[in-house]
């Protein structure tokens, strides 16, 4: 059965599962979309692997495996989500190291976070997305219909961690980005998303 790639297209709050977020990965020559409940800290980790402007003081779990693979000459080539059963999606690190070729099963949001910081391509079959994907509305950001998710619950990457507007108005710059290297310091990422997302109004 042949592999059809996808892209992460957002991440959203989901009302269906307290402190969950839905990862929305959509099909490259398609318009059907792929969402999947992930917690929140793959949720995080994932975002930041996206961002560019925030890196965490000390590695997180998934930016210590990319080390490590790195070190010892690992590469992963490609996750393959390749089985849906009950609601749970099951997915797996295809790497190569001296020209053999490992695959390791893992979850899919560890997955996707690893895929993110290897650039590797995510792909899945077609009966999966026949069986969960949902068609793209192109009047909606993430088309997700019957998933219990309204559009201004929609978020964008850059505004993962946040819904409310920002409330920094009284905050010169400069304090801003003194406060932005304070919560990157502190490993306080939610703060810190919400002082980028203000620094990057004023630009």
């Amino acid at each position: 059965m042949s592999l059809i790639k996808l892209s992460i297209k957002g991440i959203s709050y989901s009302q269906t599962q307290s402190g969950a977020y839905a990862l929305v990965l959509s099909e490259e020559e398609g318009t059907r979309t792929l969402p999947i409940i992930i917690g929140a800290f793959e949720a995080q980790s994932i975002a930041i692997a996206l961002e560019t402007e925030i890196r965490p003081p000390r590695p997180l779990t998934h930016d210590l495996f990319k080390t490590f693979s790195d070190r010892f000459l690992i590469t992963v080539k490609e996750v393959i989500i390749h089985k849906l059963v009950d609601g749970v999606f099951f997915s797996s690190l295809v790497c190569e190291r001296d020209g053999i070729e490992e695959i390791i099963d893992a979850r899919t949001s560890d997955a996707i976070a690893i895929a993110v910081r290897f650039e590797a391509p995510i792909y899945t079959y077609e009966n999966i997305l026949e069986k969960a994907g949902v068609f793209l509305k192109l009047e909606e950001e993430f088309g997700i219909e019957d998933d219990s998710e309204s559009e201004e619950d929609a978020l964008d990457l850059e505004d993962l961690v946040t819904k409310k507007e920002s409330t920094f108005s009284d905050v010169s710059l400069k304090e801003l980005h003194n406060q932005l290297n304070d919560a990157v310091a502190d490993e306080n990422y939610e703060l810190a998303a919400k002082i980028r997302d203000e620094i990057s109004k004023r630009s």
